[in-house]
Parts: C-alpha cells; structure tokens; sequence
C-alpha cells in the first residue's frame, strides 16, 4: 500500500500486479475514456513531451489532455475531467495525457508485471481483475502534489475489502489494514467525501463539483483499463 506518487519504489514492484488509483481524477477519467470508445491512453510525463509525441503521430486520431495543479493545460483539446471526457467523441482516439499525480504514478508502476487503473468507479472490478492474477499486489495511491488524499485512501481500503472477500487469508500489510478502516468509514456514504477530502474541496471551489460528484460514485462500470508498458500505452479492458 503506498499512499502517494513520491512513494513508488519500482523496484519493490517486480513480479507483481498493481492498481493504480487517482480518484480526483485521472483514474476516474481514464475509465471515462474507454468507455466513450477511446482506442489508447498515453501517459505522459509533462505537457511539452505530451505535444511533441501527439505531434509525431499522423491524422486526426489523436488528442491532448490534461492538467497541472488541477487547471486544463492551455491549448490541450481536453482537460482532466470525467464530465469533459464524457460529452467527447473519442471512438478510435489515442489520447496522450498528462496529469500532476496520476500519470506520474503510472509510469512509477511501470516495473510491475501487470498494472491496472482504478477508481471508486471501478473497485470492485479492478479488485477482482487484481486477485485473478495471482500474484501479489500492490495499491498504488497518486495521492495529491506530494501529500496522500484521503478519496484515494478510502478507494485503496475498499478494494482491500474487496481482495478479503475473495482472499480471504491475504496477508495484509499495516497501510493495507489503515486504508481499509478508512475505506470502511465512508463505504456507505462517499458523499462525505465531498467536504472531508481537502482536494474535492478544492475541486468544488474551482467550479468543478460535476467532477468531483462523477467521481465519488461507487461501482457504475466492469471496465479495468490496463497499462503496458511494453507498447507505452493504456489499453481498455477487453471484456
């Protein structure tokens, strides 16, 4: 269980699964996209490698996205909204984005032997999908600009639950069994979530509490995007 970004030791990472989780909101809006049809997900480090990549690539096909310290990225065709991505036509599209916390914990993952994104969105799925594997797993938490947020905290606790259910003499670690308290604490009521957690706050004061309430909804879609590595890209589920 590591509860931000700056936390990710790769080499700690060799041989398992990891889920990645960016609640507010690049997981959220990561499954977004797949489910609007979007073909490929790049992620990318910073917003002028992101323009330069997306400008290698011939035709129509391709987006930029993203955000830094939860503003859109000026002249990026999208931002990193759920809402946004979800009123897009993304059917074929490769979206090459960039965000402050989530993006950067993807590409910490990378040495994992499979990396799959989730979210409140998602948990049940993505835990399931995690558990198939059957390999040891790691939960990875963006967290937010360097500090841990609590949405994803409480979203990591739930997928814990989630393993226990289906592993029921999984070893937990001390961040595991911290998260899953919290994750218990707001099962029932991730609206909560909304003044408890300093960056939905933050969210809500910027405008963007569609964002924030398309996030904290619980199990709405099966999809588990995955990351490989191996062709730098986020590919969607292909159940």
């Amino acid at each position: 269980m590591v509860p931000t970004a700056d936390a990710v030791v790769p080499a700690d990472l060799h041989g398992m699964t990891a889920l990645v989780i960016d609640v507010l909101r690049a997981s959220t809006t990561i499954i977004t996209a797949f489910a609007q049809g979007c073909r490929a997900i790049v992620p990318v480090g910073d917003p002028a490698d992101a323009r330069r990549r997306a400008g290698a690539v011939a035709g129509d096909g391709v987006l930029t996205a993203g955000e830094r310290e939860g503003e859109p990225i000026p002249g990026f065709d999208l931002g990193n909204s759920p809402v946004e991505f979800g009123a897009a036509r993304l059917d074929g599209k490769t979206v090459f984005f960039t965000t402050s916390n989530g993006t950067r914990t993807l590409l910490a993952a990378r040495a994992a032997r499979a990396i799959g994104v989730a979210a409140l969105v998602n948990v049940t799925a993505a835990a399931a999908w995690a558990a198939g594997g059957g390999r040891n797993v790691a939960v990875l938490c963006a967290g937010s600009l360097g500090a841990p947020a609590l949405e994803d905290w409480t979203c990591a606790g739930l997928v814990v639950d989630r393993l226990l259910a289906t592993l029921p003499t999984a070893v937990l670690g001390d961040g595991a069994r911290d998260a899953l308290d919290t994750g218990l604490r707001y099962r029932d009521d991730l609206s909560r979530l909304r003044r408890d957690a300093p960056w939905a706050r933050r969210l809500i004061a910027a405008g963007r509490s569609a964002d924030v309430d398309a996030c904290l909804r619980l199990d709405t879609t099966t999809l588990v995007p995955r990351y490989v590595p191996s062709v730098d890209k986020i590919v969607g589920d292909p159940r």
